[in-house]
Formats: structure tokens, sequence, C-alpha cells
């Protein structure tokens, strides 16, 4: 942990990574969406969707954006970042979802900054 004089604090979580291609499906709809769906209604700390501009994978075929022949399919990463006990917990509640993906889960120290007054900022005072 942090010392306490520090205007922030840290703590322990997990972090998901789900590479995928942006034309993954899951019944019609895109599969990195319905994974952040599925973490909204987990109750997750918080789900974000990067697209990437150009990378490869099991196929070892280029996606890319500057190419427009190969402008679909291109890399999308889907990060997840909470309590490792709850992540993990997740990964396994999207296994149908992530089985042509890549599924990476990192350890991370996460900031909580402090105001003036020692608590942690967006917290009301007690």
């Amino acid at each position: 942990m942090t010392p306490t004089h520090a205007p922030f604090e840290t703590t322990e979580a997990l972090r998901l990574t789900v590479l995928l291609g942006e034309d993954d499906r899951h019944h019609h709809k895109p599969a990195y969406a319905e994974i952040v769906h599925r973490a909204h209604a987990a109750r997750l700390a918080g789900a974000s969707v990067f697209r990437g501009t150009e990378g490869f994978g099991a196929s070892a075929l280029v996606h890319t954006t500057r190419l427009l022949s190969l402008a679909e399919n291109l890399p999308v990463a889907v990060v997840i970042v909470d309590e490792a006990a709850r992540v993990e917990a997740f990964v396994a509640d999207i296994a149908e979802l992530t089985r042509d993906a890549l599924v990476l889960l990192d350890p991370v120290r996460v900031v909580r900054h402090r105001d003036r007054t020692g608590q942690e900022e967006g917290d009301a005072p007690q």
C-alpha cells in the first residue's frame, strides 16, 4: 500500500484484456459489444473497447486501415479492471464469446487520487 501522506492510494486488481476482431459476432451482434454489456450486467467496475489501426493474429493476415481492401476485421481490445475474483468469475461467464480470441489476465495496481482533505476524489465528506 501507499503511505497515507501520499496524494493517492493504490489497490491491487486484475486487468482482463480480450483481443479479437471487430467482425467477430455473437448472435449477429459484435462480440466486443456483448462482452461490454455482460460486464455491465455483472456490475464490474468498467469496460472499454479500443479499436486498433493495424494488426494480425492466428491467421497471419495483416489487417490495416491503410489498405482499403483489408480495412475489415480490424483488431479490437476489450479492457476490464476489477477485483481479481470478480474478473476471474467473469472470464468463465464469457467463455463462449472468447473461444477464438486471445484472453490476457494481468495483475495491476489501481491509483485513486485524494483531494486536499485526504479523501478520495468524488467521495462525499463525512
